[in-house]
């Protein structure tokens, strides 16, 4: 049958280095057994070493891509990344209206491992506006969600309250998660439309995590686009970056990329709230 394969769709910008955006979410889209599209917003010059240079792409070539992915394929799911400026935001805000891509994730990234900005200071208010409240998920780490709210994250009682504040903004779902907190564990928590809950994974002692994020947020889109349900999709991603991480592989001289290879490990501890 046309179009019964699971599609999905990353909407974000290219990473010459293979270890983030969407060269990361394309090798999970086909570790996950879902045929993967791209639409590029920008290009970087980039490695494990950070970000060397960006390019942009023209709205009206972003505009082009969505127009000739929706003529041809059945998407079953989308996900952003890097959307670059305030211009690029209210582009992909407007395709995202127009089209239809399935359920969408929003990965709202702002700076690369490196410390290079992805995301211009302008284009915060357009997310918080625009895009959020078309997200089916959004998925930030700690410091995207103090930049989105104001708060200062530190506790599990601020994620909390994080994701009460972008729910408030229109999000249906939001996972905050906790990497970038000192603790002995990962931990992010979940807040979904009926539920709430906390995922717990052991933290690994390494620096091959570039496009862990990506990754992520990649994972729930393939799992969507084949039929799963929410809180299904995004155990799923966590046991699979959980596993990518801690299957490392070594590539680059700096903060090296996660391992897309890695057997998925049901090593996850599900705490309900």
């Amino acid at each position: 049958m046309i179009n019964s394969t699971p599609q999905a769709v990353t909407i974000a910008g290219s990473d010459s280095g293979g270890g983030a955006g969407i060269q990361a979410d394309l090798k999970t889209f086909q570790a996950r057994n879902v045929f993967g599209m791209s639409i590029v917003v920008a290009l970087t010059a980039q490695n494990t070493k950070g970000v060397q240079d960006a390019h942009y792409v023209p709205t009206e070539f972003i505009d082009a891509q969505f127009d000739s992915l929706a003529d041809d394929f059945k998407i079953g799911a989308c996900k952003t990344g890097m959307l670059a400026s305030e211009a690029h935001v209210k582009c992909v805000v407007e395709n995202l209206k127009r089209v239809d891509f399935g359920p969408y994730i929003l990965d709202p990234v702002m700076i690369a491992k490196g410390g290079h900005k992805l995301l211009e200071d302008g284009a915060i208010d357009s997310i918080k506006s625009e895009l959020v409240p078309l997200a089916t998920v959004i998925t930030p780490n700690i410091p995207e969600a103090e930049v989105l709210t104001g708060l200062t994250i530190q506790s599990g009682e601020d994620m909390v309250e994080a994701a009460n504040y972008l729910k408030a903004l229109g999000a249906e779902n939001v996972i905050i998660k906790g990497g970038h907190r000192d603790d002995s564990y990962a931990e992010d928590f979940v807040s979904l439309k009926d539920k709430e809950f906390w995922m717990r994974g052991t933290r690994i002692d390494t620096n091959r995590t570039h496009g862990t994020g990506d990754t992520f947020a990649a994972c729930i889109a393939s799992e969507l686009a084949k039929g799963n349900d929410l809180k299904t999709s995004i155990i799923t991603a966590k046991s699979f970056i959980q596993s990518a991480i801690e299957e490392g592989i070594e590539v680059g001289h700096g903060h090296g990329p996660v391992n897309h290879w890695a057997e998925v490990k049901n090593s996850i501890e599900i705490i309900e709230k």
